[in-house]
């Protein structure tokens, strides 16, 4: 499952669930129409059994995380971003958060 997570002024939501196949691309994506610019996105995986892991952050545009083969991107008005994996593997399948905030 993926839980909204709330921060400080501002909320964020994701979708309850996603799936995909071994190899198969796929974008998580997060809305948070009350980002103003200053606002950082923050994107976490909690594996099985273990504490949530920090991927990035970033404020604005795109940017390659290459530790998990994919991308995190936030829209150009502000109201969303996405972690793309590219190439996801089963040890890849986890809870993933986003979160707002400086």
């Amino acid at each position: 499952l993926f839980p909204a997570v709330a921060s400080g002024r501002a909320q964020v939501q994701q979708e309850p669930f996603l799936e995909t196949t071994e190899g198969t691309g796929i974008n998580i994506t997060c809305s948070h129409t009350k980002k103003v610019s200053s606002d950082y996105i923050h994107f976490y995986r909690q594996l099985p059994g273990q504490s949530p892991e920090f991927l990035a952050l970033t404020a604005r545009g795109s940017k390659p995380l290459s530790d998990i083969a994919g991308s995190l991107s936030v829209s150009e008005d502000g109201s969303s971003s996405w972690l793309w994996l590219a190439e996801p593997r089963r040890g890849d399948a986890a809870v993933y958060y986003c979160a707002l905030g400086a």
